[in-house]
């Protein structure tokens, strides 16, 4: 059989991308967490503050702080939650099984998955930066442009890998969205993205936010938008921190990893509950 008029690799991974971005959009509740939610919270706190504290005696514009910070979150959300949910639910649903048994490469599908967490990550973050700009004047010096395309690539490569990881690990579809919203939200109050721990936190609040890649996500993405920063906004051991670990989840991915329904799952997640948040 000739292989004349088949799609490349590459146009079926476009393709892939392409139907999981439908996907996304005729889902509701991922669209409004992933994006509405942190725009929410850029309003309110945007009408709430006058000023955040980004080190002792410093003080920014409330926009300043959150749109970088709610961009990061959005980011996350997009590919962390929302990749770590998604593929729960379609491995219960027994997508993934059925996947595995057509000419579909596993590799354009998942690349399919993450590729379209990524690009929903680039609209979140844009839509925040770009109601920052508009609305509450946000600033940024153009030379740092570069250092924050650089981070948010790092950042969005590792949480994509870390979402697969938390598929991998999640024992069901109905389980997913809560240890998602459990190894996020929380760690969120820490990580200077809803409030700032910059100006002197208590020491263990400090190391409980550096211990996991949110934290250092978000204040390498900050320092391109820092008024005060007067060293470059590349900031190396931040990126080494979230790229290890991504390096973690691809481990725990492919150790852990599977594409057969858990026991018992038998389509349990039910089709209402995909990409679910709780």
């Amino acid at each position: 059989m000739s292989d004349q008029g088949r799609p490349s690799a590459v146009g079926l991974l476009f393709r892939q991308i392409n139907y999981q971005n439908r996907l996304f959009v005729r889902t509701p509740i991922a669209a409004f967490f992933t994006l509405v939610f942190p725009l929410i919270f850029l309003i309110l706190f945007g009408a709430l503050f006058e000023g955040v504290d980004v080190a002792p005696g410093l003080e920014v514009d409330p926009a300043q702080f959150y749109a970088p910070g709610l961009a990061v979150f959005a980011a996350v959300s997009a590919t962390y939650t929302n990749i770590g949910i998604g593929v729960t639910i379609y491995r219960d649903e027994g997508v993934l099984k059925r996947i595995r048994g057509t000419p579909l490469p596993r590799w354009v599908y998942m690349g399919g998955v993450v590729g379209s967490g990524v690009v929903v990550a680039a609209v979140g973050a844009l839509i925040m930066l770009a109601v920052g700009f508009l609305l509450y004047g946000l600033e940024m010096d153009i030379g740092n442009a570069l250092p924050a395309v650089v981070t948010f690539v790092v950042g969005v490569a590792s949480f994509s890998l870390l979402g697969i990881a938390l598929a991998a690990v999640a024992p069901s579809g109905q389980s997913a969205p809560a240890l998602a919203n459990a190894t996020l939200l929380p760690v969120a109050f820490v990580s200077n993205v809803f409030i700032s721990v910059r100006n002197n936190p208590p020491a263990w609040l400090d190391l409980v936010g550096d211990i996991f890649p949110l934290k250092a996500f978000a204040d390498a993405f900050f320092s391109a938008f820092d008024p005060f920063e007067e060293a470059s906004a590349y900031k190396p051991w931040l990126l080494l921190r979230i790229g290890v670990w991504g390096l973690f989840g691809a481990l725990v991915a492919v150790r852990k990893f599977r594409w057969e329904p858990s026991t018992g799952a038998g389509g349990a997640s039910g089709h209402r509950g995909r990409r679910g948040r709780g």
